[in-house]
């Protein structure tokens, strides 16, 4: 299996989770839709903070708890910019279109 992770800073989701919101927090720096501005930023923000949260809690079962809040955390941001901004992935700007 892996190596034993001592700093919640090692885990790759948490890295991965850092460069994300560095991303979004860049990405919107100029939008002047402040609610969605604000909204995507601390929703991002919020994926890092859950996991390390999670880490520094000692348990198993807490940290599957942060996990999973970090995971929703990942859907909203996904469905905000999806909604503002459209699958790019499909070409569809409406997400009801598929």
């Amino acid at each position: 299996m892996g190596e034993k992770v001592s700093r919640f800073e090692d885990l790759e989701v948490w890295k991965e989770g850092m460069r994300l919101a560095t991303k979004i927090y860049r990405a919107l720096n100029a939008c002047r839709d402040y609610g969605l501005r604000d909204q995507m930023q601390r929703a991002a923000v919020s994926i890092p903070s859950n996991i390390a949260e999670g880490y520094e809690r000692n348990t198993n079962k807490d940290f599957i708890h942060f996990l999973y809040i970090a995971k929703g955390s990942c859907g909203e941001e996904n469905g905000d910019r999806r909604r503002e901004y459209g699958d790019r992935r499909t070409g569809k700007t409406d997400i009801g279109e598929r």
